[in-house]
């Protein structure tokens, strides 16, 4: 099996990344081509249109995906992000689960 292949900026930001044949997103680091995952998205076409050749991090943190979800975007991956392009340290698994913690210390009480 080859290298995964490195996209620039310039790939990701191209006409060709943002077209329904050639979506292409980055996410911690990585480059989705998520063309074929057009019409099977919950949240519609119109989230992935908008993210597309960006990076999408911070948009699908915030919607607390399922470890399920996080196991399909793993079949569009086709390369590494641009060098410095991962953001942050390890995602938490879900945005629900980084809420639900600080809400439940805010709730605990302590004795």
């Amino acid at each position: 099996m080859s290298a995964p292949k490195t996209y620039s900026w310039d790939d990701l930001k191209s006409s060709e990344a943002k077209s329904k044949d050639g979506l292409l997103m980055l996410i911690h680091g990585k480059v989705y081509a998520i063309s074929k995952f057009l019409d099977e998205h919950p949240g519609g076409d119109e989230v992935l249109f908008g993210e597309a050749g960006r990076d999408a991090t911070e948009a699908f943190e915030d919607v607390g995906h399922s470890d399920e979800a996080r196991e399909i975007l793993d079949k569009y991956y086709v390369g590494q992000g641009p060098e410095g392009s991962a953001k942050g340290a390890a995602p938490a698994k879900s945005a629900r689960d980084a809420a639900g913690t600080a809400k439940e210390s805010y709730y605990t009480r302590k004795e």
